[in-house]
């Protein structure tokens, strides 16, 4: 399985990725799912990956084709905009998935990839899009400034409560650091090498891109400092009511009420066999 996260800041753009392939728990391997590519001075474009390894080395071989020896049809080289980049690498996916279909599906293979790209083209604004299997994509936006694809729910939580476009391109590197680390240890199947790379606005290059091994001193500090860090919040928590240092009179309280309602039962059917029936009971009252 594969993780994969991307926000998009205004000042510019974060990228993340593991780098664990597998196929079964006997079978692991690692391959980097963070393509780069700079066709020409004026743009460029960051590409993570996730979905069946097979189908995307393929679209990053016709893409890269596609650049070598341009035909009338669009390209990186050739698009004016992102989403027609977008829309490019959608129809690409497809093509290639379709050309499979056949020999996947008699096989109960799942031949479907799932990109993230990101990146500028001078004079526009720099842009982050997921694109789907289906060949059909949507971007990030300042109310949704991340995207993610693979095994994207264990790192969710951290990004839905930190992450906003304010952030500068170093917090957003370490938060994705975190929600990558966050990831591992609810599963398995991701796992480092880890990727991160950052993209200034209007620089039309990538700011960095690093690796981080499991042995990584840097990582290996940030996974204790973070841990350390909820442990210290947690135990700063308000105590829950039902603590039992602090609920021995509200307990007593709970059980005289119920003696009370119970007494006030008691005395209403009483009074209304005195009076005969429920209604009487009421007209009387």
């Amino acid at each position: 399985m594969t993780y994969c996260v991307g926000l998009r800041l205004n000042e510019g753009l974060v990228f993340a990725s593991d780098s664990r392939t597998n196929a079964g728990v006997d079978y692991v391997t690692s391959y980097s799912k963070m393509h780069v590519f700079q066709p020409a001075n004026d743009r460029i474009f960051v590409i993570l990956s996730a979905g069946n390894l097979a189908t995307t080395q393929e679209v990053m071989n016709h893409i890269k084709r596609d650049i070598d020896y341009p035909g009338n049809g669009p390209n990186l080289t050739n698009v004016r905009y992102l989403f027609e980049a977008a829309e490019y690498l959608g129809k690409l996916s497809q093509e290639v998935q379709q050309e499979h279909n056949t020999a996947l599906n008699s096989t109960g293979v799942n031949g479907e990839t799932t990109l993230l790209l990101g990146g500028q083209i001078a004079g526009e604004e720099h842009g982050l899009m997921l694109i789907y299997p289906q060949g059909n994509y949507i971007a990030a936006s300042p109310e949704t400034p991340y995207l993610q694809i693979g095994e994207s729910k264990y790192g969710k939580p951290g990004l839905d409560r930190i992450v906003r476009p304010d952030l500068n391109l170093d917090e957003g590197a370490r938060l994705c650091l975190v929600s990558l680390d966050a990831t591992t240890r609810s599963n398995i199947t991701v796992g480092p090498p880890f990727e991160v790379s950052t993209y200034k606005q209007n620089d039309l290059k990538l700011n960095c891109r690093c690796t981080f091994d499991e042995a990584d001193p840097y990582l290996i500090n940030l996974r204790k400092s973070w841990n350390d860090g909820i442990n210290q919040v947690f135990q700063r928590l308000p105590s829950m009511q039902w603590n039992p240092q602090q609920t021995e009179m509200p307990l007593q309280q709970v059980q005289q009420q119920i003696q009370q309602q119970a007494q006030q039962q008691v005395q209403q059917q009483q009074q209304v066999q005195a009076y005969g029936t429920q209604s009487d009971f009421d007209i009387h009252k």
